[in-house]
């Protein structure tokens, strides 16, 4: 009896770990998930740890719990087998194509040599018109997709600075400005300017911030500003190689500023900086560890925004940095379709070409139907985030998404919408569900349809079990609208009834572009 105990003991805790590491979950995170539950008889981490190494058997309350987070029955730990999740489900690189970038090895190889390149690059951005900035964030999110927008070392030196205070009061961050040698200077500035979609703020070197007083009635900007600069003191010893802070920042329509094409020499340089300093203004308002419980806590709700004070593009950001789970995306959008800032942890392909303008992205991706909103101002006014869930052919793989997304206005006033996703088949596989089989029921039952259709009941309760696993409250809540086939071009729609001859094609859907 006792060597059946331990081998039961053992089989549990094996589980349990696989279990765990397929969700992300750190020990700690595992613990504060089930204080969340029953704050009275939550297991310790050094409990769990005695758990997964089979040194402990879990009374029938913990053991409920556990399950409760991870949504199995407690029966699932005791069936004697260890047919939990395949190994390679683990990071999803390999599952339906998501999460890896592969590299491609060129022949000859010569020819893509560092000193060829070099010279190669600069003639290929003249002769197709592309700008260096828009080349430069091409690169930078091809990083932040191959480092999975993970970046230590910002985050640690902002949260040296901040001590992980959340929410950081204003008066807390100017503060620390002034105690890091940045010092804030009010000055009036020319409301038609800032109503052109100009910086709020100028940075002076080697340590002035200007501010407009007119900053002092948007909090949320003005502590993102502040945020921003402070990052460039500190990572940079404020030596004034960087450009106006980019994020909510756009012409009145929301189209990009001409640029000159070819790459300049600071091109790189400035764009790598604004996004390290926007990457540290997020890890400093919204810190790690706090505002990954907070999510955990809210369920990811966008409205948290609200009671931090900050910006929901700056929430929505470190959702895709901060979360366990990996297999996230990131749209910000401008009308008439133009994706300025895009981020792809999850390898979802683009409704539109790599640094070039396409007449006709699909009309049922979620950011590209609020940007086409009629009655901007009601939809704004209601300032409620819409859940959607989409189902896209990849060659012959249907891949499975959900996304939030909210239409508002930026600092400038100018129409913009957020839109932050994630990949659903990894979840589901690394719940053990069959994942080609559930996101395939979804494409068939919405081609019945005519292109949406409720999620079949099967997939819906599967998804919901992911969300609750995952605790992100809109991927349940998107359950409720039916589901959408969405691809890259209209003009290739694989609809029963393709939407270019529903009308809904590139006069609708207008131009997209990358930058």
């Amino acid at each position: 009896m006792a060597t059946a105990n331990i081998r039961r003991g053992a089989l549990l805790g094996s589980k349990l770990r696989q279990l765990r590491r397929r969700n992300g979950l750190t020990l700690d995170e595992l613990s504060i998930r089930c204080v969340h539950l029953d704050p009275q008889t939550a297991p310790s981490v050094s409990y769990l740890s005695m758990l997964e190494n089979g040194k402990r058997t879990p009374s029938p309350q913990v053991l409920a719990m556990i399950a409760g987070v991870f949504g199995k029955p407690p029966e699932w730990f005791l069936d004697g087998s260890l047919d939990c999740v395949p190994t390679e489900a683990s990071d999803g690189a390999n599952l339906q194509g998501t999460g890896s970038l592969e590299a491609t090895a060129f022949e000859p190889s010569f020819l893509f040599s560092p000193a060829m390149l070099r010279h190669a690059l600069p003639e290929l951005l003249l002769q197709t018109g592309t700008s260096g900035p828009a080349f430069a964030q091409l690169l930078i999110r091809v990083w932040q997709e191959t480092q999975q927008n993970d970046f230590p070392d910002i985050e640690r030196a902002a949260e040296a600075v901040g001590r992980r205070e959340m929410p950081l009061a204003l008066e807390s961050l100017v503060a620390i400005c002034e105690r890091h040698g940045l010092r804030v200077r009010w000055v009036d500035d020319d409301r038609r300017r800032l109503n052109r979609g100009l910086a709020r703020a100028r940075f002076e070197a080697p340590g002035t911030l200007l501010v407009s007083r007119r900053l002092r009635t948007r909090v949320e900007r003005l502590r993102y500003e502040l945020a921003f600069f402070l990052g460039h003191k500190i990572l940079h010893n404020g030596d004034g190689a960087i450009s106006a802070a980019r994020v909510d920042r756009a012409a009145d329509s929301g189209n990009p500023l001409p640029q000159p094409p070819g790459l300049g020499l600071r091109d790189a340089l400035h764009a790598w900086r604004e996004f390290e300093c926007s990457y540290f203004a997020g890890a400093l308002l919204c810190p790690r560890a706090p505002f990954r419980q907070l999510l955990v806590r809210e369920a990811h709700q966008l409205s948290i925004h609200r009671r931090l004070a900050v910006g929901p593009a700056v929430v929505m950001r470190r959702m895709t940095a901060v979360s366990p789970y990996r297999h996230w995306h990131f749209f910000d959008g401008y009308p008439p379709g133009y994706l300025r800032t895009v981020y792809r942890g999850n390898g979802i392909p683009l409704p539109w070409g790599n640094l070039s303008v396409v007449p006709d992205p699909c009309p049922h991706w979620a950011v590209f139907r609020l940007l086409r909103e009629d009655d901007t101002d009601r939809a704004i006014a209601t300032a409620k985030p819409t859940s959607q869930i989409s189902a896209m052919l990849d060659g012959s793989t249907v891949r499975l998404y959900c996304c939030h997304s909210l239409l508002t206005r930026d600092a400038a006033d100018a129409t913009r919408v957020l839109s932050v996703g994630v990949d659903l088949a990894p979840a589901l596989a690394a719940q053990g569900y069959d994942a080609p089989r559930l996101t395939r029921s979804v494409w068939e039952a919405c081609q019945r349809g005519g292109g949406a259709r409720m999620t079949p009941a099967e997939a819906a309760g599967a998804i919901r079990t992911v969300a609750h696993v995952l605790k992100i409250g809109w991927v349940a809540e998107a359950l409720d609208v039916p589901a959408q086939i969405i691809c890259p071009r209209s003009a290739a729609c694989p609809r029963a009834a393709p939407c270019a001859a529903a009308g809904c094609g590139p006069r609708a859907a207008g131009h997209a572009q990358e930058a």
